[in-house]
């Protein structure tokens, strides 16, 4: 049988680090867990516990990086609102409570009012997921779930590992409903005019974001 010291120090042996020598505390409320985490904190906030992200890999960060690269500029030309990247933290407006930190966002320039210094404090219009091993069930349930209750417009799915590309739009009656990429490419309804090449995220590295840009005859 295990002594009360020689478990203790097993649990805090077992449990995961946040950076250097950070571990991750108990329960703690919202606004705690914004008072804890900083910059550099990869972590979700799910019913008042700490849930700690792996880190990217290198596949998944060039197509998140090109998407960031993508939307950020075609939301800034066309001046329909504002992009973020991870780590920024999403609140949604869910009966049960949700700290969730997307790969991408986007706020339309009409909802701007939601974006608090350090978070964003509503469901935002679009979310971009990009897919790992570790995360893909919780990206394709929990995560799938929780925006479409929390009334997300748009969500795009992203599977590097698989070239597979999922997007759902809301419908009328709060349910997700896939949208196919006719002929390869992707037309946003959140970003009208928006024209995503799927072939462009399975390039190795992707293509610049304003090569894109061009190509779609936006410059």
């Amino acid at each position: 049988m295990c002594v009360s010291g020689e478990r203790d120090v097993r649990e805090a042996a077992a449990r995961y680090e946040l950076g250097e020598g950070r571990a991750v505390p108990g329960r703690m409320t919202f606004e705690e867990f914004l008072a804890w985490a900083d910059e550099d904190t990869w972590a979700e906030w799910v019913d008042g516990e700490v849930m700690p992200l792996t880190p990217a890999s290198r596949r998944h960060q060039l197509v998140a990086d090109f998407l960031l690269d993508l939307l950020r500029n075609y939301t800034a030309l066309q001046g329909l609102g504002l992009v973020f990247s991870a780590p920024f933290l999403v609140r949604l407006p869910l009966a049960s409570p949700r700290g969730r930190e997307p790969d991408l966002i986007f706020v339309h320039r009409d909802r701007l009012g939601i974006l608090g210094a350090t978070y964003c404090d509503g469901a935002p219009d679009l979310v971009v997921e990009v897919t790992s091993p570790e995360s893909f069930a919780r990206d394709r349930g929990e995560k799938f779930v929780e925006y479409e209750a929390a009334g997300v417009k748009e969500y795009w799915l992203v599977d590097p590992d698989r070239r597979q590309a999922e997007f759902y739009v809301l419908g009328e009656d709060g349910r997700y409903h896939p949208v196919p990429a006719e002929e390869g490419v992707y037309r946003s309804r959140v970003l009208p005019g928006l024209a995503l090449k799927l072939e462009w995220l399975w390039q190795d590295p992707p293509p610049a974001g304003v090569a894109a840009l061009r190509e779609m005859g936006v410059i």
